[in-house]
């Protein structure tokens, strides 16, 4: 059983990551920053964060990281905001976390795993979960926030692939989001200069500057101070709640509506993905 100082590290970082959606849905629906410089300031003030936490923590360098990895970071930070410009916040917390896992799995697949019976049961329901919450209603998301919040998540499942062996987490990611910066500058400037869209005001850079720096920066340095404490499943499943706490925010401040669809969806999206992540293997008897 994880220490109460673990449990209340993954709390806080499950929070802070939901904490991301809501900022972001509530800059591009109550604000008139644009969705490119939202992505550019979070991205800024993420790396300018985790920089300082790098530092502090025993004068420690900030490495780590790649070009490749970045760009998938700053493909799911672009994807992210460009989708909230339509999306609810819980309906987009479920999506992103549906094609991160759904990426993660398939790679998984591809590499020749091997899933169990109740396991292809749960990626089923999964798929059903997603596909009902997609087809065309009242109730259904956009389908142009919906499908740029889907290629944000297979962004972040590519991202976090490619850093499960990347060293000390915390630098990596710190390294990946400076680099992500200058690709960001260079969206911000297109926007501008090409389609004319460039806005700001204190409100929505005040709401940029938070989700890079806490519900980021923080996040991340508070969830990988947790994660080496964790047994992997719970690392795991505990990520479901994400989605969860992302609709209630926005139910709470957002004022946004809880529909059935929604509901039955993320109940068949997050239980699918559940029986995935803990239905393990029978152990092998040796004599």
């Amino acid at each position: 059983m994880p220490s109460p100082r673990v449990m209340a590290l993954t709390v806080l970082a499950m929070i802070a990551f939901a904490g991301n959606s809501l900022l972001c849905r509530a800059a591009l629906q109550h604000t008139s920053i644009d969705a490119a410089s939202f992505t550019t300031i979070r991205l800024i003030a993420g790396a300018l964060m985790l920089v300082l936490v790098v530092r502090l923590r025993a004068g420690s360098r900030v490495g780590g990281g790649n070009w490749l990895s970045a760009l998938a970071l700053f493909a799911y930070a672009a994807g992210f905001s460009f989708a909230y410009r339509s999306l609810p916040a819980g309906a987009g917390a479920l999506l992103l976390f549906g094609a991160v896992q759904a990426t993660m799995i398939g790679h998984g697949l591809l590499r020749g795993e091997r899933l169990l019976r109740w396991q292809v049961v749960g990626l089923l329901l999964a798929l059903a979960g997603l596909l009902g919450l997609l087809l065309p209603g009242l109730s259904a998301p956009p389908l142009s926030g919906a499908l740029l919040m889907l290629g944000a998540g297979v962004a972040w499942g590519v991202y976090s692939l490619r850093g499960k062996s990347g060293g000390d987490p915390t630098r990596v990611t710190a390294g990946n989001f400076l680099r992500a910066v200058p690709i960001a500058v260079a969206l911000s400037a297109f926007s501008a200069l090409t389609l004319n869209a460039a806005s700001l005001d204190s409100a929505g850079v005040c709401y940029a500057l938070a989700s890079g720096a806490l519900a980021s920066g923080v996040g991340y340095a508070i969830w990988y101070t947790a994660l080496p404490a964790l047994p992997a499943t719970n690392a795991a499943t505990v990520q479901l709640s994400v989605p969860v706490i992302a609709a209630l925010g926005g139910i709470a401040f957002l004022g946004e509506p809880l529909t059935l669809r929604l509901t039955l969806s993320s109940v068949a999206i997050l239980g699918g993905i559940a029986l995935v992540i803990l239905e393990k293997r029978p152990a092998v008897s040796r004599r």
